[in-house]
Formats: C-alpha cells, sequence, structure tokens
C-alpha cells in the first residue's frame, strides 16, 4: 500500500483519507504525506491481537510513521509533527474514522495522550441560495433540512477543489479538531468495550 510521502519532518502531517479521494491534486506535497484507506478498517475490538498485527492497513499505517505499536510503541520515532485523519462526511466516513480511533487507542495511545491525533470535519456539501450570493457549506444533515435546497456531496472525492483544499487540507482553515482520550472512552461507548479483550501484547 503506497504512501504519498512528505519529506519535511518538522511541518508535516500524515493523514488517513479514503481511496478515491482527490489526494494528488489538492495536499501540500512539501509537507504533507497521505496514505489512503480502501474500505473500512479492521475493527481492533473484535480482532485477535495477530490478525490486527496482520493487517496491510495497520501494518502500512505503522510503517509510515515508524513508532511500532503497543508496547514497541516509540513516540520519539514518529516521522511526523501530527496525526490527521480525514473521511468521508457521512455515516461510513464516521464510522472508519471511530474504528482509527479505536486502533490509536490501544496500540498508539502515547500519541493520543500528546494532543498530536486529529481529526477534520469535512464538509457534507453545498446549500444552493435563490439569490446569487455564494452556496453556503452544510456540515451537518440538520443544515440541508433547516435551510432548504443542497447539492450533497458523495465524499471527498466529490468536493470541489478548492473546497477541499481550504477546508480539510490547509493547516491555517481547515476544519481541524484534535481529538482526547474523552472521545475515545465516547467511541467506546457506542462501539463496546475493551475490558474483555486481552492485555496489550508487543505486535512489531
Amino acid at each position: 500500500m503506497p504512501v504519498d510521502r512528505a519529506p519535511v519532518r518538522n511541518c508535516s502531517s500524515w493523514r488517513a483519507i479514503p481511496r478515491r479521494s482527490q489526494r494528488p491534486k489538492a495536499r501540500d506535497a512539501r509537507c504533507q504525506a497521505v496514505l489512503p484507506i480502501q474500505g473500512k478498517p479492521l475493527n481492533v475490538l473484535r480482532a485477535a491481537d495477530r490478525k490486527v498485527a496482520g493487517d496491510p492497513f495497520y501494518r502500512a499505517l505503522t510503517e509510515a510513521l515508524g513508532t511500532g505499536w503497543g508496547d514497541a510503541f516509540d513516540p520519539g520515532k514518529l516521522r511526523y509533527d501530527r496525526v490527521v485523519l480525514l473521511t468521508d462526511p457521512d455515516a461510513d466516513g464516521i464510522h472508519c474514522g471511530a474504528l482509527l480511533l479505536m486502533f490509536f487507542h490501544r496500540w498508539m495511545q502515547p500519541l493520543l495522550d500528546a494532543g498530536r491525533l486529529g481529526v477534520v470535519h469535512a464538509p457534507m456539501g453545498e446549500i444552493l441560495c435563490d439569490d446569487d450570493t455564494a452556496p453556503v457549506l452544510a456540515f451537518s444533515d440538520a443544515q440541508f433540512q433547516s435551510i432548504g435546497a443542497g447539492l450533497r456531496d458523495r465524499g471527498l472525492g466529490s468536493l470541489d477543489r478548492d473546497v477541499l483544499q481550504t477546508h480539510c487540507l490547509a493547516p491555517a482553515t481547515r476544519n481541524l479538531r484534535w481529538l482526547t482520550s474523552a472521545d475515545a472512552l465516547a467511541a467506546l461507548e457506542v462501539f463496546g468495550s475493551l475490558r474483555d479483550l486481552p492485555p496489550q501484547r508487543t505486535m512489531l
């Protein structure tokens, strides 16, 4: 699974995005690297350690970050200043983001504790106005329903390049929120508990 790498560590970020998105067109190759996701990530809450260790996506992710995972995790080896999750702004995309958060929570907890894992909230589409004013971006179903006519995008790959760049990729303007352990615990309430899982073991 190829990774589009960024050469400058001290200003770079790494992000996981759906494979079909416009990653080659909109990212800043000077300081941003991309690892595409194909399908939904493996649910680490239900999978055995051996299956997680052999999962192609998680292996590619760990190799890209350079940190190892589990007991072997070493934050000092992180190749990027931050990790950003960017998924489609629909139910499947939210699910993918939660599964990725569960992986980081279980196997790379220090990265989460250090505030170096974030998520970008991508716009769902544009709300078209009756007059000649510029369309308004909608970030939720409620916005579409409350205002009326809207053009629903079907994923990151359907977003206009300028919208993708401004609201998802550019560090100064993207809709980014840093994740915390509280976010992971909230996701656990939805997807299950780690209490019945075996203790963490060194996976690499």
